[in-house]
This record gives structure tokens, C-alpha cells and sequence, in this order.
């Protein structure tokens, strides 16, 4: 009876960790669960959020594999994307690389328009080296920032003739939200942001594409008074953020973001003026622990990862295509050295439905349920069925290890294990009795009498109707 409680106990604490670290992270591998088991969870956290900023990419094998990742390109997102999912993969800073993807979620800027990945690439810099920083400090660096300034057409808002697209959206989808702003707050904030633009870093007669910098044009600035949520000044852009993140339509607007991309699924963004959030005490817990933190995000991550409403919040969010395709490398292992295969990887994403530095719109990805459709669903499907197939990889060695060192005497324990593997998931009883009924036909409980290479291709297909459950779409 003792073994059994201790074994339970180390089941729940693993899947605690597992959950964290599908959250903070991208999902981890059994042993660095199991590496992770005797760490208070407090400092688990602190781990996660206190990292150091030096990483352990490495960046040569990456260019010299894939030396394109490395030039300005207007050709497309592949490189970028794939060098971005190889961080992912491989960073010993996870929550850096999650927070950098919150961001570009919050914040999205296409390279539809922008024609530069590259360029791109910088914002993503910039949400790496502030996003767990200061909000405010977040907000005036991105009003600086060449790809987001000629994405929304601050570079067409001058003195006279003022371009309301980026007050506009910098007020309804980056800041406060729908709503909670007049026509007039958009006008004169915009009049706030005029003479912000971009030039070339070097001498644009240069041929191709090059990086671009800020430049503030004094002589296209709107110096006049302006009016601003009730405030009046001769208010510039860094006055007009500075007026924002006091406002409390700002705190619950970003708090709901963090909510829906750490704890579960929310409606979607344009729902938010009539939906009201699903845990509004939760999101108020947030606001509070914001405010008090002078908008710093370090705390309300803390904050969020320690409380009960995350704890309890297991399978409440629907992966997202990078979560399913960094979570699966995070299983298998097998993204973490030279490979031609990195650029078919990098597309796994778009095939899914999201092209990672090319939103659909600078509203973002539409999450949760809009996630998964009858095309996408299939990909998702096929792309971990593969993987999982690929049994030369070090998890799935390490997986079969596992499974043949256990004293598995039922269907239900072999099971049992697999799910343990893919993060201490639970399936209904149809599914589980489905899943069984195919690990009885394929004899795998007799696999010391089973050549590896069958049981391995054999075990793949388990994984996959695993991975075609619909439990197993969550997170």
C-alpha cells in the first residue's frame, strides 16, 4: 500500500510539472521531468522566470547549415521560422522564447506587408530581451520599432495629413480595447505619433533589402495641444503610453491576453467587450498584482504560475500549431543537431495554421477551438504520427527502453506509460478502450519477443491515435 501511495504522489507531482511546463515552456521529455521531480515547485517557477539571459544556442551549426537564416529576405519566412523553432526546441530559456510568442500574438506584425523577415526577426529580438520586462517600457519600444511602424503606416502620419492606424490599433488591440476609447482619443493620438517613421540603416541606393531604424522627424511633429482620455498636453508618444498602462481598461485588456495564452481558452479578442472573462477573479488577481508591480512582468508570471487557478487549469487550452510541433520535438529529441529536414520542419507550423511571423491580420491568430478544423486537424495528426515513427530518434529509444524495462502485465498499464511519455494526459473510456483494443492486436505485450524495429513502428501507431484523440489537442 505504501508503494503505491508513493508511486500516486510521484505521479501527481510529475504531472503538476508537466503542466508547467507545457505552460512556461513547450512540454519536456520524460527525464527532464523526471530531473525536475525533487525542485519545490515555488522554485521551479523562480527557475523559469529568473533565467540567466547568456543561452546555450547553438547559433554556428544553425547558419552553417542554413546560412540564409542570416540575410535580410523578402522572399518569405521559412529561415526565420526555423530558426525561431530550433530556439524553441533547444533553448535553456524557455519562458523567454513563450513569452517572445505571446508578444507577437499580442502585438502582430505580417511579413505580408513588411517584406522583410528579417526585419521581423528584430521585433522578436525585442520581445526576447523586454517581455518580461516593463509593459510601458514594451509598449514605447515596439511605437519605435521600423517593421510594426510601417506595418500599421506610422510612416504615412504626418503633421499635416494625420494616419489613424496605428493609434487605432494601438489603442483596441494593443493596450486598452474596444470600447474603452472615443473616435477623438484615436485622432489625437495619432497626432501624438506624427514624425515617427523609419529610414534605411545604410544608403538605400545599395541594392536589396536592408534593415531599417527608427527616425523621429521634428519637423513632421504635431506639437499642438491634445486632448487624451480626459488629459490635456502638448502630449508626444511616449506621453500618450505613459497616460495607457495607468488606465485600468489597460490592466484587464493585457491581464485577459496573459489568461488566455497561460491559463484557458478565452473567446475571441472581439468578443471581449460583450464576453465577459471566464474567471474574472483571476484576471483581477492579475490587474492587481500589475498595478502594484508598476506593469513589470516577472510578477504577474510569478504570480500566475504559483496560484491555485493555474494549478487546476490542466487541458483548458487547445495547443497551438507551434506548441504541437515544439512540444513533439521536445518528446522526441530529435531537433537538436544538423538536420536537411529543418526547413520541412519550419513549414509544420503554416500547414497548421499558423505562419509564424505572418499573422492573418494585426489581430492575431483567431485561438483555442478556431485552432483545429478538419485540414488542420489532419496535419496535426500526420505530423506527430511521423515524428513518433522515426524510432532512431532519442526519445522514442528512450521511450522503448522505458516500456520494455517495465513490468507492464496489462493493456491498460501499457497505455498508462505511453501516456505518462506524451505529458500525464487522461482519454475517456472510449478512447482508452479503443487504444487498448489496438495494443492487444498488435501483440505489444510481447515485445521482448518482437523485433525492435516492428515494435517501435508498431508503438508509432498507438502514438498516433493518440495523438488523434481529442483530449490530446490540449494543453
Amino acid at each position: 500500500m505504501t508503494n503505491l501511495l508513493d508511486k500516486n504522489k510521484t505521479s501527481e507531482k510529475l504531472s503538476e510539472i508537466a503542466h508547467l511546463m507545457r505552460r512556461a515552456s513547450f512540454g519536456a521529455s520524460p527525464l527532464e521531468l523526471e530531473s525536475l521531480i525533487n525542485i519545490p515547485y515555488e522554485d521551479l517557477v523562480d527557475s523559469l522566470i529568473d533565467f540567466d539571459s547568456s543561452d546555450s544556442i547553438d547559433e554556428f551549426t544553425l547558419t552553417r547549415y542554413h546560412p540564409m537564416i542570416d540575410r535580410p529576405s523578402h522572399l518569405g519566412n521559412n529561415h526565420v521560422g526555423l530558426e525561431w523553432l530550433y530556439r524553441m526546441v533547444n533553448t535553456s530559456n524557455p519562458l523567454e522564447e513563450k513569452m517572445a510568442l505571446f508578444w507577437h500574438y499580442v502585438f502582430a506584425t505580417g511579413n505580408s506587408k513588411v517584406e522583410s523577415s528579417i526585419q521581423l526577426n528584430e521585433q522578436i529580438k525585442m520581445f526576447r530581451e523586454y517581455g518580461l520586462g516593463s509593459y510601458r517600457d514594451l509598449l514605447k519600444k515596439l511605437a519605435r520599432d521600423p517593421a510594426m511602424l510601417y506595418w500599421l503606416d506610422n510612416t504615412e502620419n504626418h503633421k499635416k495629413a494625420p494616419n489613424e492606424n496605428w493609434g487605432r490599433e494601438l489603442l483596441e488591440l494593443f493596450s486598452m480595447g474596444a470600447g474603452n476609447y472615443t473616435e477623438e482619443d484615436v485622432f489625437e493620438c495619432s497626432r501624438a505619433f506624427t514624425g515617427w517613421t523609419v529610414s534605411p540603416k545604410i544608403h538605400w541606393l545599395l541594392w536589396g533589402p536592408h534593415l531599417w531604424e527608427f527616425e523621429y522627424k521634428p519637423e513632421d511633429h504635431d506639437y499642438g495641444e491634445k486632448t487624451f482620455l480626459g488629459r490635456k498636453g502638448n502630449f508626444n508618444g511616449d506621453d500618450i503610453i505613459d497616460i495607457i498602462v495607468q488606465e485600468p481598461a489597460c490592466h484587464k485588456f493585457i491581464m485577459r491576453h496573459l489568461y488566455n495564452f497561460f491559463v484557458a481558452d478565452e473567446p475571441q479578442v472581439p468578443a471581449w467587450p460583450i464576453d465577459p472573462p471566464q474567471d474574472q477573479d483571476a484576471i483581477d488577481y492579475l490587474c492587481d498584482v500589475f498595478v502594484k508591480e508598476n506593469f513589470q512582468m516577472k510578477p504577474v508570471l510569478r504570480a500566475m504560475f504559483n496560484s491555485e487557478f493555474f494549478k487546476k487549469s490542466k487541458f483548458k487550452k487547445i495547443k497551438s500549431p507551434a506548441e504541437v510541433v515544439v512540444g513533439t520535438f521536445k518528446l522526441t529529441e530529435d531537433m537538436n543537431g544538423p538536420d536537411p529536414r529543418w526547413s520541412y520542419f519550419a513549414d509544420q507550423t503554416t500547414f497548421m495554421g499558423q505562419a509564424l511571423f505572418d499573422p492573418p491580420s494585426v489581430e492575431g491568430w483567431h485561438t483555442g477551438k478556431e485552432w483545429v478544423n478538419s485540414g488542420s486537424f489532419i496535419n496535426r495528426v500526420n505530423f506527430m504520427s511521423d515524428q513518433f515513427k522515426n524510432i532512431n530518434s532519442p526519445g522514442i529509444i528512450d521511450l522503448i527502453t522505458r516500456l520494455k524495462n517495465s513490468n507492464i502485465q496489462s493493456e491498460t498499464e501499457f497505455l498508462d506509460k505511453c501516456l505518462e511519455f506524451v505529458g500525464y494526459f487522461t482519454l475517456n473510456d472510449t478512447s482508452r478502450s479503443e487504444i487498448e483494443a489496438e495494443i492487444i492486436s498488435r501483440n505489444l505485450l510481447e515485445f521482448n519477443d518482437i523485433n525492435q524495429n516492428r515494435f517501435g513502428l508498431d508503438l508509432a501507431e498507438v502514438f498516433s491515435l493518440i495523438a488523434g484523440t481529442r483530449e490530446y489537442q490540449f494543453g
